[in-house]
């Protein structure tokens, strides 16, 4: 996947977990480049970036809610 196409479905994840969580985009940027999700987004090895972003939002969400620390 073109690097700048990865980058925009990025931005969209995002915005739904901003969005989502009601918290800033900053937040939720940390939140999501801190996830197993988003290596697996960025690794072409997993097929993760041919997935839709609610499969993507709802696979980090779920990690999110299984993680020791919620």
């Amino acid at each position: 996947m073109r690097n700048n196409v990865l980058w925009r479905k990025i931005a969209r994840i995002i915005i739904m977990i901003a969005d989502g969580m009601q918290i800033s985009s900053e937040k939720a940027l940390d939140l999501f480049y801190k996830s197993n999700v988003y290596n697996m987004l960025v690794d072409p090895r997993y097929g993760l970036q041919t997935m839709s972003d609610t499969y993507i939002y709802d696979e980090f969400m779920i990690e999110l809610h299984q993680s020791p620390n919620n």
